[in-house]
């Protein structure tokens, strides 16, 4: 009995230096931004890697135009393809950390 408790002592270990890594990436990814365009760029949005809207750019042309609709859509697919890039990213991160190894909860 004695080698299964040093093995699963081994294994808690392991999962708790995962754990730290995990929650190193994840502060590290918090503190970068993504970007994502919309219309050919009249439109440029910026996330942090928490998915809170850092800054927002619209071409002034845009707004001449007054179709408000169009605006709307651009600033939404902006906002999504940033947003996107993030969670792309920090998925593969993470999956470098785990092994692939979907872990529920851990991120």
């Amino acid at each position: 009995m004695k080698g299964f408790s040093g093995g699963m002592s081994e294994l808690m270990k392991q999962a708790n230096q995962m754990q730290l890594k995990m929650k190193k990436m994840q502060d590290e990814l918090s503190k970068k931004t993504y970007e994502g365009t919309a219309g050919g760029g009249a439109v440029t949005v910026v996330v942090d890697g928490e998915h809170y809207l850092k800054s927002l750019k619209v071409d002034p042309e845009v707004l001449k135009s007054g179709d408000t609709d169009m605006l709307q859509d651009m600033l939404i697919a902006a906002t999504n393809s940033a947003i996107k890039t993030a969670k792309e990213t920090s998925d593969k991160e993470m999956s470098k950390i785990t092994g692939g190894m979907g872990i529920p909860g851990m991120f």
